[in-house]
């Protein structure tokens, strides 16, 4: 079961399908259901267009008892979405995060065993078409583990469900880097293109955009040692200058949802980094900025 048939939640959805596991995807939002269960979840890739086979629907109207549900909401909605199915989960039920953002294992936590908990980070590009239509072109990686820091037979098997699908997919025990790398990645770039409306090349070629991007990185690398976590800040800014260079024309998902006045994901990356400092007693003033002005962003959408 995916939960959140967004973006990444149709990609993964339809390669796990095309490769004859039995899965539903579960959203809210019926035009897409409906699109997907009458015609079909359409991707494009670099190979052209295919139609994928696969059943979707809403929490509340499914009857499906999950070996594994793969969460990809927004973070803040990831505690409602497992609330309305966690009816269907038993004593075998596994739950995998590769959401943005941090704090997603502890909600998890909340609805299944930390045992039965996995986490993780994925890159592969997906974007949402309109409804019941997805294109993903472009390679990735996904790495996974147990949220407890154990390698159980159940991660194996699901590692090697996503690499029979064609995923790039690696049992990692280092992930939470992984999963602060991105963060970081994402608490620069969203962040900034969200309060500017600029592209990512926009950010990239603006005498501040770099500037700023940098110092968010090494503030988030700060934390992360603080709790522990050996974040590759080098690595980081790299990706961080080939997505200037390379992906100018890219609107993040923080700057669509600024446009299309929906609430963002900025509590669970650049507000989750300011609080974590806090804790340590570390100062991040242009994270916990950018924090506080894309809020004020949102409150004003609200009205």
């Amino acid at each position: 079961m995916i939960v959140g048939a967004g973006a990444m939640g149709c990609l993964f959805g339809a390669r796990l399908a095309q490769a004859g596991y039995e899965l539903m995807l579960v959203d809210v939002w019926r035009e897409h259901i409906d699109a997907i269960n009458s015609a079909g979840l359409k991707i494009e890739t670099e190979q052209g267009e295919q139609t994928v086979k696969i059943n979707a629907g809403t929490a509340d109207a499914i009857d499906f008892r999950p070996d594994l549900v793969i969460v990809f909401t927004k973070t803040l909605h990831t505690a409602a979405a497992l609330d309305s199915v966690c009816h269907l989960f038993d004593d075998r039920t596994c739950l995998l995060t590769l959401q943005n953002g941090l704090g997603n294992v502890d909600t998890a936590a909340e609805f299944i065993p930390i045992e039965r908990v996995m986490h993780g980070v994925t890159n592969y590009p997906s974007d949402l078409q309109g409804p019941g239509r997805v294109s993903s072109k472009g390679s990735g990686y996904v790495k996974i583990y147990g949220a407890d820091g154990q390698l159980r037979r159940e991660n194996q098997l699901i590692a090697e469900a996503f690499s029979k699908a064609g995923f790039n997919c690696v049992l990692d025990p280092d992930v939470e880097r992984a999963i602060w790398e991105k963060v970081a990645f994402n608490a620069a770039l969203n962040s900034l293109t969200a309060v500017t409306g600029m592209t990512v090349g926009e950010v990239g070629a603006s005498a501040s955009g770099p500037l700023l991007a940098q110092r968010i990185v090494a503030e988030t690398g700060l934390v992360a040692r603080s709790k522990n976590i050996a974040m590759d800040e080098d690595a980081v800014w790299q990706s961080v200058g080939k997505a200037f260079a390379e992906h100018a024309d890219h609107k993040p998902s923080m700057l669509q949802d600024v446009i299309h006045r929906r609430k963002t994901e900025i509590g669970a990356i650049n507000g989750a980094i300011a609080e974590l400092a806090l804790e340590s007693g570390i100062e991040v003033p242009v994270t916990e900025t950018l924090y506080h002005l894309v809020r004020m962003i949102e409150q004003k959408l609200e009205h």
